[in-house]
């Protein structure tokens, strides 16, 4: 059972993250060749103070 985890920032409406899940697992069933009943997708919101890049917060580069 094929698994994609994706850890994004938070403030995607419900249609993007459905429109997301969705490409997720057609690319999966076109390049892997599974099918779209087994594949999982797990999203993670993450706020932009619990994320950093290059020692420093996102939340304090916005």
């Amino acid at each position: 059972m094929p698994l994609i985890q994706v850890q994004m920032f938070a403030g995607r409406t419900p249609q993007q993250k459905r429109d997301l899940v969705r490409a997720l697992t057609d690319a999966f069933v076109e390049t892997a060749g599974s099918t779209p009943e087994s594949i999982d997708v797990i999203l993670t919101d993450v706020e932009p103070s619990e994320w950093a890049q290059g020692g420093t917060l996102f939340s304090e580069k916005i």
